[in-house]
């Protein structure tokens, strides 16, 4: 699912399954471990113990509201009311070679929902869209060594990728706990000092700092047009400390509606046990896991993330059975006259629950 959409029809209404709002998501609990916050930057929440599975937020949708209310006359004739229930997605189409193909049109997909298929209600390119980016950066003693240019390499990044009074990106390190170095901004200066303020030393929380990532910062940022959020996490994999386990932290990336990018800095050139936690998590979340052979590919994944983000699609299409449920739900996006294509999207949404 995308953005929030609210379609209001001649005689129908027409609901959409959509991120909670703002307000909704203030009301959720705080981040899942202590989260530090470097000055100047406002202090984060700090939960007086850790979560527990428990304390998921609801599913990120509310199909009980309409931002254009119904009218108090109703038209002459009869009236028949409809619930139309919409799921977007934005996903990257490439070829064999890894090249992003950007001439597709709608009848080149089908969608696949719950192994049912489904009818695709609107089709686009996305290669414009505002950007919500967070920058997770690994500042545990694993990565002391690489740290320095890992973090030039993510300030190019920055530089090159936010686009002031557009897009907006925020900094957090973590090692125990998450530190949020720069929150929100679309100052591309700002972002630079938050990515150089960062420091190496402790364990290795990376659940944990995901699960915050997307929970108290992207789920909680406000939307008043369509939105792109992604996250970039920069680390070796290992984690040794976060109080929620892996699956919880791709749980909330999925609620919160975040594609996670993954850089190892793992450069030993053989897939250790963190590197397959990286491709899981950018997997589940429609993201990819780049593995850099050397230290200097670093710069060369950010590069491609960068391409990426503004080489894409996006589609919404209605599930032949609906139920709000909060279930999880399968998606998978085929291009149907393209067998030599890949379509990388997330794997499936949360549906709402009955209110």
């Amino acid at each position: 699912m995308r953005s929030s959409v609210v379609l209001l029809l001649l005689g129908s209404v027409a609901l959409a399954l959509v991120p909670l709002s703002a307000q909704e998501a203030a009301d959720l609990p705080s981040a899942p471990s202590a989260a530090r916050t470097t000055k100047p930057q406002p202090a984060q929440p700090t939960p007086n113990s850790p979560p527990t599975p428990s304390e998921a937020p609801a599913p990120v949708a509310d199909t009980s509201k309409s931002s254009t209310p119904a009218p108090e006359v109703e038209p002459e004739g009869t009236t028949i009311r409809k619930n139309v229930n919409e799921v977007h997605i934005v996903f990257t189409v490439t070829d064999k070679h890894g090249r992003h193909i950007k001439d597709l049109k709608r009848d080149d997909f089908h969608v696949v929902d719950d192994s049912r298929p489904a009818s695709i209600s609107s089709f686009h390119s996305e290669t414009n869209l505002p950007l919500q980016v967070g920058l997770l950066v690994d500042a545990s003693n694993s990565v002391r060594d690489r740290f320095k240019f890992e973090q030039e390499s993510a300030v190019e990044f920055l530089s090159q990728t936010i686009r002031p009074r557009y897009d907006k990106a925020f900094i957090v390190g973590f090692d125990a706990t998450p530190e949020v170095t720069q929150d929100f901004t679309d100052n591309t200066e700002t972002l630079s000092r938050g990515v150089r303020l960062l420091r190496p030393g402790g364990g290795t929380a990376m659940y944990d700092a995901l699960y915050f990532a997307c929970r108290d910062k992207l789920l909680k940022q406000p939307q008043g047009i369509p939105v792109r959020r992604a996250i970039i996490l920069l680390s070796d994999g290992e984690d040794n400390l976060s109080h929620v386990t892996r699956e919880e932290a791709i749980e909330m990336a999925q609620r919160a509606e975040v594609v996670v990018y993954t850089i190892s800095t793992n450069v030993t050139g053989s897939r250790g046990r963190g590197d397959k936690v990286l491709q899981r998590i950018a997997d589940a979340t429609g993201g990819y896991a780049f593995f850099p052979f050397q230290i200097t590919d670093v710069a060369n994944a950010f590069a491609e993330i960068q391409d990426e983000l503004r080489s894409q699609y996006a589609l919404s299409y209605t599930p032949a059975e609906f139920r709000a449920d909060g279930r999880y739900h399968t998606i998978e996006i085929l291009a149907s006259n393209h067998k030599s294509l890949r379509v990388r999207s997330r794997r499936g949404y949360y549906a709402p629950t009955a209110q």
